[in-house]
């Protein structure tokens, strides 16, 4: 055999031919593309069991403070001074805490908590220092309030006078209406405006009533359409934004310090991630809330009416988890029956739910 015969063997035997290295590199793309799936099924997997987790603790709170008070927190508990010592007028705005907000000792979160005074609206409250932080209370992030899933796991106002943080776990406010100032009826969730309820109250049972439902952060919304009379619930999206209101792009469930339904809580006036579709003069198509008034803008004799569709929403494929009052969770598909979620918002009905 030639030296060119043997120099053409060795070429051979120890070099790829480019056909063959796109076929390798196709094979590991292709692999890569069977795997990748399975990789993102098991990280949502393992978000939403932390989702849940903290969902858990958040019944589990609940029902310690309601062990150490004979009642639950109030969805939000207005202030009774201002910041100069003096009252408030009936008809001055008053800025509720939360439920999450007076549930912070119960969360781990007694060494923040022990910095507030609920009797000052949180808004006017003066700032409060924390471990190396000396901020206004809004600013301060809550994990146990926030799921793994949210893309939008960041503080709104980052430099301004108005920092907040978000949360996505709301309140259960009832199916439509929340709190009526004239009359001082309330809503049918679990949780009240400005007052506590007690779990003797829940005639339908703690096992059949949501306590808190999971939320997005940064949800676009209406409010503050100002309508005094009694409003007929939605029975479609389009209803809703017949309705009107002053809009918000992207503020929606962004503070989670303030009681307002639109910002710590939500109703079952839509199933489960319901498209709620507006499209704005700007060209672009939003999913929204809508809340008739916010609770306690015009102090205890506000004329208006709090009504609102503010819907669970997460990232969650197919669904969102629910707390109930017992302290059980559950995942809610988006498939449920819009009677049955309703049912679910409802703690004195008399209905049997099934699900």
């Amino acid at each position: 055999m030639s030296v060119l015969s043997r120099n053409i063997f060795v070429r051979k035997t120890n070099g790829f031919t480019l056909v063959e290295l796109l076929v390798v590199i196709a094979i590991i793309g292709i692999l890569i593309g069977m795997l990748l799936p399975a990789v993102q099924s098991v990280r949502e997997a393992a978000r939403r069991t932390s989702c849940s987790n903290n969902m858990r603790q958040l019944g589990i709170a609940t029902l310690n403070y309601e062990s150490s008070f004979a009642k639950l927190p109030a969805a939000s508990l207005f202030p009774t001074l201002k910041l100069d010592g003096s009252d408030f007028g009936d008809s001055e705005s008053r800025n509720g805490w939360s439920a999450q907000a007076q549930l912070l000792p119960y969360l781990e979160q007694s060494g923040l908590a022990s910095s507030i005074n609920y009797d000052i609206g949180y808004k006017e409250h003066p700032p409060i220092t924390f471990g190396d932080s000396t901020a206004q209370i809004s600013r301060f992030r809550i994990p146990t309030y926030l799921c793994a899933s949210e893309i939008n796991d960041r503080r709104r106002g980052e430099g301004t006078d108005e920092e907040n943080y978000p949360l996505n776990y709301g309140w259960n406010g009832g199916d439509w209406l929340v709190y009526n100032p004239d009359n001082r009826s309330m809503g049918s969730g679990a949780l009240l405006t400005n007052e506590q309820n007690r779990l003797s109250s829940f005639y339908d049972g703690t096992s059949n009533t949501i306590l808190f439902a999971e939320v997005r952060a940064y949800t676009p919304y209406f409010r503050n359409a100002n309508l005094d009379s009694e409003l007929d619930m939605p029975q479609t999206p389009e209803q809703v934004i017949a309705l009107g209101g002053d809009f918000k792009t992207n503020s929606g469930h962004t503070e989670w310090v303030d009681g307002r339904v639109h910002q710590s809580g939500f109703t079952a006036t839509f199933a489960p991630n319901t498209a709620v579709k507006y499209v704005h003069s700007d060209g672009n198509v939003y999913n929204v809330d809508w809340n008739n008034r916010q609770e306690g803008r015009g102090g205890l004799a506000d004329p208006y009416p709090t009504y609102a569709a503010v819907t669970s929403r997460s990232y969650h494929p197919a669904g969102v988890n629910i707390a109930q009052v017992d302290g059980s969770v559950k995942f809610i598909n988006d498939s449920i029956d819009i009677v049955s979620w309703r049912n679910l918002a409802t703690r004195n009905g008399g209905e049997s739910v099934s699900f």
